[in-house]
């Protein structure tokens, strides 16, 4: 079972996303909280996996409260945090990405697309709205377009190229193994390898990698 934290100053926004995750086998919301000091409160009572993160609260916002969580004293593992926002600016998702952050959605997601981010995340993962995505591939591109400090990719295979080029293209694992005709587990492999190879954090550093490279 997946433990979910709930973080949004709205009570009607947290009952919506209770009543959502609490529909679901393996999702459950084992605590509230009405601004960031409460949240960091209620997750060191109820030890979620997942914080949902409202970034604009009363007090301590989404973005510090997130940065708090992910770094906590040992020895508890810190909670994924998914920032939820009705606003898709660039100065929230550049801050949440800073802070730490696993997933960036809008509060207008659909009820599929918020429980697979809370699984994804859980899962060690990251997600992002498609909008957020583009977003921060613009800003990378632009602002700096190929620094010379990137890992050129002709280190990677020809079939970890093909694989990056769908990343970037916002695939998940199993859309690019339908589409490359190999297993989902052979994809996680060289989705590992890709990282590890071009000294990437994450995904959506992959997405900013290919975009920023011309890999894509």
């Amino acid at each position: 079972m997946i433990r979910v934290l709930l973080a949004d100053d709205q009570s009607l926004v947290r009952a919506g996303f209770r009543m959502i995750l609490d529909g679901t086998d393996d999702l459950l919301v084992v605590g509230e909280a009405a601004d960031g000091l409460q949240a960091l409160s209620v997750a060191a009572a109820v030890s979620p996996d997942v914080v949902l993160m409202d970034v604009r609260m009363p007090g301590v916002d989404g973005i510090e409260a997130t940065r708090r969580l992910r770094a906590p004293l040992p020895p508890g593992a810190p909670p994924h945090v998914i920032i939820l926002t009705t606003f898709d600016l660039d100065e929230y998702v550049y801050a949440g990405l800073r802070a730490g952050a696993a997933g960036f959605l809008l509060k207008d997601a659909l009820d599929t697309e918020l429980t697979q981010a809370v699984r994804a995340v859980a899962g060690g993962h990251n997600v992002a709205a498609p909008t957020v995505t583009r977003r921060l591939v613009q800003h990378f591109v632009a602002t700096d377009p190929r620094p010379a400090d990137l890992v050129p990719s002709d280190v990677l295979t020809a079939r970890e190229r093909d694989v990056l080029r769908l990343i970037a293209e916002g695939m998940s694992n199993l859309e690019i193994a339908a589409r490359l005709t190999i297993s989902e587990g052979t994809v996680k492999t060289h989705v590992s390898r890709i990282l590890a190879k071009l000294g990437l954090r994450d995904r959506i550093h992959a997405v900013i990698y290919a975009h920023r490279t011309g890999a894509t």
